[in-house]
């Protein structure tokens, strides 16, 4: 059993403050007993096509020395939310994981890129400026296996179930829904990907900023294998705590093995 922490917080237009920020939401859920912590997605960056390369950094950038650094220094594992990741020519929405030491031990790329137009909504097309990533990001802790995932990777039920079939028991979601999703579809989603897979699921969102360029829904949660939420923030900033037990996963597994029930000669 360990206990998990999600850093609900908003960003800044100065990424030191931004990092200022995070490093103290980091050290209070560190402090409060969290050995698995998390960011929101683009907690250093304004979430708009506007900022995203003015901001990218390199993966040897001040942002990721940053957190590798208090990772270290608090020996915990970190999942660094998102940031904007330049490589070449090409833009990322990356997740940066670090272990308990602070070295990287899990880089993921958003793989879905976030390109919608709601009639009377939103309309948003990463597209126009990040570049998708391809690869599954599955970390290792003495805990178990933690999946990662960014924001609108949630809406493909299949990349979570090869992610539960490839052994997460846990998996985190750096996520910034908006308004007009977010009501709609946050809660059932999330609680979706846990039942679907029989597995701790733990969605990250930033805070809501209504003078950011962004809105974002918040919501920050943690759902346990069974579907049901151990905890839930609102829209403002705040740490939010749930204990992660491995058995539970087994026990529901055992009980309803719907993994076990797959009919792979069919579909």
């Amino acid at each position: 059993m360990f206990k998990l922490g999600l850093c609900q917080m908003k960003g800044s237009f100065n990424k030191k403050e931004s990092m200022q920020k995070a490093e103290k939401f980091i050290r209070e859920a560190a402090g409060n007993g969290a050995e698995i912590i998390s960011l929101p997605e683009m907690w250093n960056c304004p979430y708009s096509n506007d900022y995203f390369r003015k901001y990218a950094e390199k993966e040897s950038g001040e942002t990721v020395e940053f957190l590798s650094s208090i990772a270290s220094d608090l020996g915990i594992y970190l999942i660094g939310g998102s940031i904007p990741e330049i490589d070449g020519e090409d833009v990322f929405n990356t997740s940066f994981s670090f272990d308990r030491k602070g070295n990287i031990i899990g880089k993921h790329r958003k793989v879905h890129l976030f390109d919608i137009d709601v009639k009377g909504g939103i309309r948003f097309m990463e597209s126009d400026t990040l570049t998708a990533g391809h690869d599954m990001t599955i970390i290792d802790t003495e805990f178990c296996k933690v999946g990662v995932a960014i924001c609108y990777d949630v809406r493909f039920p299949e990349w979570f179930r090869k992610m539960a079939l490839s052994g997460a028991k846990v998996i985190i979601l750096p996520a910034a829904f908006n308004l007009t999703t977010g009501p709609s579809h946050w809660d059932i989603t999330m609680r979706a990907r846990a039942l679907d897979n029989q597995v701790y699921f733990a969605a990250n969102s930033p805070a809501r900023d209504e003078a950011g360029p962004y809105q974002a829904y918040g919501g920050s949660c943690i759902v346990d294998p069974w579907g049901r939420f151990i905890s839930h923030a609102d829209e403002r900033e705040c740490i939010i705590y749930g204990d992660v037990d491995i058995e539970t996963v087994e026990s529901v597994r055992q009980q309803l093995p719907l993994l076990k029930h797959r009919r792979e000669e069919l579909y």
